[in-house]
């Protein structure tokens, strides 16, 4: 099996790239240099129209979304664990916090980061409050959420979303209120953080910050 991960540090495709390492699958990266647009290149956008990464190339299957490739990988390498079995009540709460996720947590980021997309430079503080309004809310909300059942998201398992709301949480860390500073937040991190897969793919992207 041939899989190409088309990425760049500390952006989406982190997850993804921890998740290869994590689950000890041989890749190949192909980091992209935003700076330059490589991104948009022609190249890049014959395999993903949208310009954005990750990417991820499994022999002639091309995926993109990191929540989606995060899911698929977690059912291709079923003996590592990291998602609960179709049809259980597990799944089914695997599928809530990929989907809150998606739905909430990105979408915010999303208007944090790029506050001059929904209504214009002039809006842009107002959209930034409203963001980190709605990350503070979805924050307590999974801070409750572990306070009463974690340590992980699906309780004692860790599972893929655990991956995802990692890389997620150090999105926030130059944030007025960065997730960590929520007791069961900050606890989640550092049992993620102390795993080797995350030291090694900081190692390979090159970061040095939220450790």
């Amino acid at each position: 099996m041939s899989i190409v991960l088309y990425g760049s540090p500390s952006t989406a495709s982190l997850v993804v790239h921890w998740l290869l390492i994590e689950l000890g699958i041989e890749h190949e990266v192909r980091m992209l240099d935003f700076g330059r647009g490589e991104q948009t290149s022609p190249d890049y956008l014959a395999i993903n129209p949208q310009g954005r990464v990750p990417t991820l190339v499994i022999d002639d299957q091309v995926l993109t979304e990191s929540i989606a490739i995060a899911m698929q990988l977690a059912d291709l390498y079923p003996d590592a664990g990291l998602a609960p079995a179709v049809g259980t009540p597990a799944r089914g709460d695997y599928y809530r916090w990929m989907a809150f996720c998606a739905y909430t947590l990105m979408p915010a980021y999303r208007a944090w980061f790029y506050p001059h997309e929904p209504a214009g430079p002039a809006q842009v503080e107002r959209v930034k409050a409203s963001a980190a309004q709605v990350l503070e809310r979805a924050w307590q909300q999974v801070a409750d959420h572990l306070a009463a059942g974690g340590p992980y998201l699906l309780g004692e398992r860790r599972s893929a979303v655990d991956f995802v709301l990692t890389m997620l949480m150090r999105w926030s860390r130059n944030m007025p209120a960065p997730s960590d500073r929520w007791p069961a937040l900050a606890a989640h991190a550092a049992r993620m953080k102390a795993l080797p897969s995350f030291a090694e793919v900081y190692r390979r992207e090159g970061i040095t910050d939220w450790t």
